[in-house]
């Protein structure tokens, strides 16, 4: 059967926002984030708090077992929390309340993201200077950490919670520059040896293990996402950013969501306004490029390019309408 003959009746294509957002409002958020995103709502992220709030601070809040504090330079191990950290803590655990305030009488998945445990060893420095990815051991103790931290959180709001599923969204950034050995070191004189792709995926791995039967998914939107290696890594899904794909990302895409992985399609940018129509054509043509059958082609979910923290709230607001428009309009053209 081809894509062409098909006359099966397919799901809605989802929508879901990345997950940084404008403004400091958490409960107006979530209230956005499940009226706008009704299929695959998220906790948003709101950096325009603070560092504590922004990508790697909020994430030190999941480490279990490791203290942290911020310099001039940014975020570093260290034997006592700070006040920033403990700050950083202390916010995740509010917005963990407005969720559970807002999700009392919602059953379906929910979407939460932290900072993946290669993004993080990138950008946070070991106690005695430099960044974590330059030390194995250090690798290995943040990204247990983080697994650890992840789970424990996944267990709290499985209680708090019962009919919610939890979906989370690993955001690695870094990931491509840490496979690629192009990340500077303190100095700026020299770049940290790549890590190893064998590495980089058990990381990755035993964060999907430990938080079994909570699938994960790792947002990359980076130019060159390893998503094979993802893939094969066992993640249920890899969120990208379809401007910086190649001819040879797009055969991993068409190869992962064969393999049943799903894909988020970033095709709407955050720098500039398209309409659904525009939106849809620049999901449908390269799935249709691809020669997909439309129930494999349907596993996509379509997703702002990156975050909508530098928008305005109304400008965020249309993003997220203008992909749930598009979504019905792509649902359609690949049902016919």
């Amino acid at each position: 059967m081809t894509a062409q003959s098909w006359d099966g009746e397919l799901p809605p294509i989802r929508t879901t926002g990345i997950g940084s957002w404008p403004g400091s409002d958490m409960a107006d958020a979530i209230k956005i984030a499940f009226a706008e995103c009704p299929d695959l709502p998220y906790l948003p992220e709101l950096p325009a708090r603070g560092p504590y709030a922004g990508l790697i601070g909020r994430s030190t809040a999941f480490l279990a077992g490791l203290a942290v504090d911020v310099q001039p330079a940014g975020w570093r191990l260290t034997d006592a929390s700070s006040r920033e950290h403990r700050l950083a803590i202390s916010t995740l655990r509010a917005d963990l309340d407005l969720l559970e305030e807002h999700a009392q009488d919602y059953a379906g998945a929910v979407k939460l993201s932290v900072g993946g445990p290669w993004t993080l060893a990138a950008m946070m420095e070991r106690p005695r200077g430099d960044r974590v990815i330059a030390d194995s051991g250090a690798r290995r103790d943040l990204s247990q950490s983080l697994a650890e931290g992840i789970m424990q959180l996944v267990g709290e709001l499985g209680r708090r919670l019962p009919d919610v599923e939890l979906l989370i969204q690993l955001d690695e950034p870094m990931l491509a520059a840490v496979l690629g050995g192009t990340l500077a070191t303190a100095s700026g004189l020299s770049r940290h040896r790549a890590v190893e792709p064998p590495e980089v995926s058990g990381g990755i791995r035993h964060i999907v293990e430990r938080l079994l039967p909570t699938p994960v998914v790792v947002h990359c939107c980076a130019t060159n996402p390893p998503i094979e290696l993802l893939r094969t890594a066992g993640v249920s899904g890899v969120l990208v950013d379809t401007d910086q794909l190649s001819s040879a990302d797009w055969d991993a895409v068409g190869a992962s969501l064969e393999a049943g992985v799903w894909i988020g399609m970033g095709a709407l940018p955050t720098d500039r306004l398209l309409g659904p129509d525009q939106l849809a054509r620049r999901v449908l043509q390269p799935l249709r490029d691809l020669g997909l059958e439309p129930p494999v082609a349907a596993r996509i979910v379509i997703t702002p390019a990156c975050g909508l923290a530098s928008a305005t709230q109304a400008g965020a607001v249309r993003a997220l309408r203008t992909l749930r428009s598009a979504a019905a309009i792509v649902t359609e053209q690949l049902a016919n």
